[in-house]
């Protein structure tokens, strides 16, 4: 498989772009799917081919030992991930830019680009970019950090493959589009859209270095679970949690905000909403019940409580259960962080009843959790800041 194309979605979305009434809706919805996808979709076909040609290497490399962070968005996910990333030399992992690029081929150009850019050009090219880049996502980044060369959630790797929750970020039809319940999908489907997916993990091993351990976060992959270790037999988990009286409401609040910034009326995307509320209360408890089905595969829980509080701690007791050894340099680093979180604030306030949630009615759907972790007693934290 050189590159995995959900023609099924693809041609879905087409229609829902021609059908959408909204007038601005419609316009970016037909200018993606109709132009941008067509011709974007081609060209990185044609270069994964040439991986194959170009890199030999990839047709016997395996995807060993993966690690993923899953939990419900706005539960730490990033936090854990980038303090993770930081680990030197020991993870490879997908940086936002490289996800728009998803052949090795043409990870391999920009890169050369780049080094091109830093030696004789005194980065002139890159200072521009960042500087136009941190103007754009000034506010954003309050909310949630993000930029061309941060690590990201690789699910973005497939937006060009219409096989990404991407596609719902930037159109609210979660009535009609599904990149969640993977673990519900027919098996050969399933089967199809994980096979694309660990086709470009290999590609970013390849290019990250050999002896890597692949490092991914990623909230929709909580409906993934079992789908993830079917195709990475040996793969680890850390299952971030949080209180869903605030994590539930950030979300929601983060996806509204987006879409109404890209001109979707509120009559669209409130169904959205309500399904994203329902999906939230899924994310919480199927990631459990589904790791708890396989006692041969590692994983652990993370409270998003010690992890802001306490991170070197904590990241060290990751570290332990997953069976990672920790290095002097990365301890170093870990120190640095403790430091930093004690000097972190946020200001955002996000509440279920905004969104028509009712508190009581989620206690009790998660009953359980909310006894395992103490949030019933619990006043709600602040449900927005820049390491969710």
């Amino acid at each position: 498989m050189f590159m995995f194309f959900d023609f099924r979605n693809y041609f879905r979305m087409v229609r829902l772009a021609i059908r959408e009434k909204d007038r601005r809706g419609r316009r970016t919805a037909r200018f993606m799917m109709l132009v941008v996808v067509p011709i974007m979709a081609p060209l990185h076909a044609i270069c994964c081919f040439l991986d194959y040609i170009f890199f030999p290497r990839l047709w016997r490399l395996k995807v060993e030992t993966p690690v993923f962070i899953i939990g419900h968005a706005r539960s730490g996910t990033t936090l854990m991930h980038r303090l993770m990333t930081r680990d030197p030399d020991r993870y490879s992992y997908f940086l936002a830019y490289e996800m728009a690029f998803p052949s090795l081929t043409e990870k391999k150009i920009l890169r050369l680009l780049g080094l091109i850019d830093r030696r004789f050009l005194s980065s002139r090219f890159h200072k521009k970019l960042t500087a136009k880049e941190d103007k754009i996502l000034e506010k954003s980044r309050d909310v949630h950090y993000t930029g061309l060369y941060s690590p990201e959630e690789d699910d973005f790797v497939l937006t060009f493959s219409c096989a990404s929750g991407m596609s719902i970020v930037l159109f609210p039809y979660m009535d009609q589009l599904d990149f969640y319940y993977l673990d519900e999908w027919p098996r050969k489907r399933r089967q199809k859209w994980m096979g694309g997916y660990r086709q470009f993990v290999r590609r970013q091993l390849l290019l990250n270095g050999r002896g890597k351990t692949h490092l991914s976060k990623n909230p929709t992959f909580n409906g993934r679970v079992e789908a993830l270790i079917e195709a990475f037999p040996d793969a680890r988990f850390v299952v971030m949690a949080r209180d869903p009286r605030e994590a539930i409401p950030s979300l929601l609040k983060l996806l509204k905000d987006s879409w109404r910034r890209m001109g979707w009326k509120d009559e669209r995307t409130e169904e959205s909403l309500q399904i994203l509320a329902r999906q939230s209360i899924h994310s919480y408890w199927y990631p459990f019940k589904a790791l708890e089905d396989h006692p041969q595969t590692k994983w652990t829980v993370v409270d998003y409580r010690e992890l802001v509080g306490s991170p070197k701690r904590t990241v060290e007791e990751v570290y332990e259960k997953l069976g990672l050894e920790m290095t002097p340099e990365y301890t170093a680093v870990l120190e640095e962080e403790e430091n930093r979180a004690r000097k972190h604030k946020t200001e955002h306030r996000y509440t279920l009843d905004e969104f028509g949630i009712d508190a009581d009615a989620l206690r009790d759907e998660l009953a359980e959790l909310f006894d395992r972790f103490g949030w019933e007693n619990q006043i709600p934290m602040p449900a927005g800041e820049t390491i969710g």
